[in-house]
This record gives C-alpha cells, structure tokens and sequence, in this order.
C-alpha cells in the first residue's frame, strides 16, 4: 500500500501521523511518502515608496521552502521513531505550489493508495475560505483519510 502523508509542520498533521502510526503498525509492504507543500509568494508590482526591496521575494520563497523541508525532516522522523524499528520504507518531498492541487497530482503521479491530511476544523468559513483536505477528498485519484482535531 502506498500512503501518502501531507503536512504543514501543526498539531494536527501530527495527530494525522499518529492515525496513521496506529491504522499500518504492521505493514511492511507499505510505503509512505510525506509531503509538505509552500507556495511561491510572490511580490506584488507596486509603485514608489512601497516597491519591496530587492531580492525580497527571493527570500521570502527561500524561507518558506526551508520552513516545509523542516516539516518534511521533522513527520519522517517522527514516523521512523514511532514504528520502533518496523518501518515500511519512509520519503518525503518538498512541493512548490498550491497545497491541495500539488498533494492530489503528486499521489496522482505516485499512485498512492491513500491520502492521509489533517483537518484543522474550521467549519463552515474555513471551507468557504479554501480548506486544503476539502479539496483533496473532492479531488483525489484515491481514497482520502481526513484526520479531524489531532491535537
């Protein structure tokens, strides 16, 4: 089976690990691949005096992919620890993008079997605002666990 894992580094992709840990305890044909995602922030064009500076954007996309690698490096860890020496083969990846188009292409590209993600449950605005795991289970080449509340 192949699990794919996304995370953003909160409590509740932790929680989301944990479900995971507890669901493929003893699986060693499983394969997991952890995911996190950053979008490229781009500066906006603005005139005089509010033109940020000069490689500012660089930076600033340079931090966030610095900031999901270490959310990648830290869920990896985590998972190898927790399966006490009887884990299935663990990678990770750094996505550049937008989060719920980028975990449902790469599980689409990878062939997972499953999605594993994290709901921070805000309710009826969260959705209205963009909630990544809605748009994964409605888009999704496979099935889609959607751990809620996983502090």
């Amino acid at each position: 089976m192949r699990i794919l894992i996304a995370t953003d580094g909160s409590e509740y992709s932790k929680g989301a690990l944990d479900k995971c840990i507890a669901f493929f305890t003893h699986s060693k044909a499983t394969e997991i691949k952890v995911v996190s995602v950053y979008e490229n922030a781009y500066a906006t064009i603005a005139t005089e005096p509010f033109m940020p500076q000069p490689g500012y954007s660089e930076e600033l996309i340079e931090a966030s992919r610095k900031l999901a690698e270490g959310f990648t490096t830290s869920a990896t860890a985590f998972l190898t620890e927790r399966f006490n020496g009887n884990a299935p083969k663990i990678t990770s990846e750094v996505l550049d993008g937008i989060p719920a188009q980028q975990i449902v292409q790469k599980a689409a590209d990878w062939n997972a079997d499953l999605i594993v993600v994290a709901s921070h449950g805000r309710g009826f605005w969260g959705r209205m605002l963009g909630s990544v795991s809605d748009a994964v289970v409605h888009h999704a080449p496979c099935s889609v666990l959607v751990v809620r509340d996983g502090r």
